[in-house]
């Protein structure tokens, strides 16, 4: 064999072996996309976990667009409850939207909780929210990590004036039957949720 044989020969299979790269790339890079900088879910590893039933609010998942719940506190603040799923593994995950309809940044006071290591370890963060059984007489706080971080979203940095923000929270499930729940975090008023899906 030539040499010139031999530098076409590995012309091609270069080309064939960035090509094989281009496509790997490309299959990396998709997904997401919509610009949130909230952190996925760890547990809960499938979309379709998350996006709720789709049948009505004994599903867990909303329709027509119509969030389970909505309620607003200060500062022109909106949070909106879109599904509330059983998972397997005797979880919880709630799903929703913040919006900022001040005229200012917003940096969640008081959302990541009073208790101080959870506090540090998920500044600007959904890891003070709660869940009250009343049926069960129990209150359910979000689920955390062997360091420490709340298997919750995290919003990184301040949610500008009209910006709205997706947030998941996930906790311990109640018993089944006990499906009509309160979500509360800081000082919104509380939001009724009935909990859908199952395992």
């Amino acid at each position: 064999m030539n040499l010139r044989r031999v530098l076409r020969a590995r012309r091609g299979m270069t080309a064939v072996a960035l090509a094989a790269g281009l496509v790997l790339t490309a299959a990396g890079c998709g997904g997401g996309g919509d610009g949130d900088d909230a952190k996925e879910p760890r547990p809960s590893e499938k979309a379709g976990d998350l996006q709720g039933g789709g049948d009505g609010g004994e599903s867990g998942g909303s329709t027509g667009g119509e969030p389970l719940a909505k309620v607003r506190g200060g500062d022109d603040i909106t949070l909106t409850v879109d599904s509330a799923r059983r998972e397997t593994g005797g979880f919880v995950t709630l799903t929703g939207k913040v919006t900022n309809g001040s005229g200012k940044a917003w940096v969640a006071p008081g959302w990541e909780g009073d208790e101080s290591e959870l506090a540090l370890r998920n500044k600007l963060s959904v890891a003070g929210a709660k869940l009250v059984d009343q049926k069960g007489k129990k209150r359910y706080l979000v689920l955390r990590d062997t360091e420490g971080r709340c298997l919750c979203t995290s919003f990184g940095q301040p949610i500008q004036a009209g910006d709205s923000k997706t947030w998941y929270a996930q906790f311990p499930a109640p018993p089944k039957g006990n499906d009509k729940v309160e979500f509360q975090i800081a000082d919104m008023p509380p939001a009724d949720v009935t909990i859908g899906g199952g395992e």
